[in-house]
């Protein structure tokens, strides 16, 4: 099986793995324990959560603090359901963000909901309408769909000069694009940079007060619940690859991509900005395809109809939607995600056979 959905989750980094492996077996005396005792055991694994917590941090900006989570899912309620004042955000965003604000807004709090250009991008400068004080703007990095890269920097600027806090979901992008340091919050999750699902955090600058989303022990000040030492060494070891590793990823991604691009036919039209993006992500459209039969003529290879979060919905993706797709134009495209453990051979014969299967529909219907 050809795995191409690195955007739905990456594969767990063997490193990873080793390191989550000492806090699950049962013959080690200290592996259960609680890193919020105060015994000794309690401490040793403590101590493990905060060597993770370094390594996550270190991609982080400077200036605030990390709290773990379950994931960018919970982090990302957390940012929206802890903030005030109206919630301004983009038409493209994870379900997570707009499902949350959707939830808000039912709660009669103010929502505004920003346009993107046929690119996929949001024009920084666009002027949310609404009533009241903009408390919260909320941007993606890299579209977890498209792979557009927002002008996060000046969405910042933006919403600091009205006296908003920025909420940069760093999901798709963390340890492969650059974080503005000037953001206020960040969610990040393990399971999309070869760590394990389960965990995630959300970084948040120093002297910024968020409501607790989840009440409790307060034992991360702020949100309540046991962390794992397992899932945090999981999620800092790969964390640290993503440092160790980033400059060779790059080049990686790169020669991937140029390999796709040649290899796929000239029919086929790229989603979104073909500039402003992370070439980890080819979402791309061919008039007429029919991506249910693609996908079952190529069961052994895992690529992506749209997200993975959406998927089963049965309706086309709000993100092709809202660069301007017809719904025709929307089921007549895929997602190639790919990356460190991608095989340029691979990747290749892949996209070879996807090309050829939907070239091979276009005879049929003709």
């Amino acid at each position: 099986m050809t795995y191409l959905d690195y955007q739905a989750t990456t594969p767990l980094a063997p490193e990873a793995l080793d390191a989550m492996l000492p806090w699950l077996r049962a013959d080690q005396p200290w592996s259960h324990a609680n890193p919020h005792s105060a015994h000794r055991e309690g401490r040793r694994a403590k101590a493990a959560v905060e060597v993770a917590r370094e390594q996550v941090a270190a991609l982080l900006p400077p200036g605030g603090r990390l709290v773990f989570t379950s994931g960018a899912t919970e982090a990302l309620n957390w940012a929206i359901k802890g903030s005030t004042g109206r919630v301004v955000t983009v038409a493209t965003e994870h379900a997570a963000v707009l499902d949350t604000v959707a939830s808000e807004a039912r709660r009669g709090r103010a929502v505004s909901i920003l346009p993107v250009g046929s690119n996929g991008l949001v024009d920084h400068r666009h002027q949310a309408d609404g009533e009241g004080r903009t408390g919260l703007v909320a941007a993606m990095l890299v579209n977890n769909e498209i792979g557009v890269v927002q002008p996060v920097a000046a969405l910042a600027e933006a919403a600091h000069g009205v006296g908003a806090l920025f909420l940069c979901d760093a999901v798709q992008g963390y340890g492969r694009v650059p974080i503005p340091p000037t953001v206020d919050l960040v969610a990040v999750s393990a399971h999309k940079i070869f760590g394990p699902k389960g965990v995630g955090v959300l970084w948040i600058r120093h002297g910024v007060a968020l409501e607790p989303l989840v009440h409790g022990g307060d034992q991360e000040g702020g949100r309540s619940g046991t962390l794992s030492p397992a899932l945090c060494a999981g999620f800092g070891a790969a964390a640290g690859l993503m440092a160790a590793q980033a400059d060779s990823d790059a080049v990686h991604v790169e020669r991937l991509w140029r390999s796709a691009r040649d290899t796929l036919g000239p029919d086929w039209i790229v989603n979104g900005s073909d500039e402003q993006r992370y070439h980890g992500n080819l979402n791309v459209r061919l008039p007429g395809l029919d991506v249910a039969r693609l996908m079952s003529d190529l069961r052994d290879l895992a690529f992506s109809a749209g997200s993975a979060c959406a998927s089963g919905s049965g309706r086309p993706s709000h993100v092709l939607r809202a660069i301007g797709l017809t719904d025709a134009e929307a089921r007549s495209s895929i997602r190639l995600g790919f990356g460190r453990y991608t095989t340029q051979y691979e990747l290749v014969e892949a996209i070879g056979r996807i090309d050829a299967a939907a070239r091979a529909q276009r005879r049929v219907a003709a």
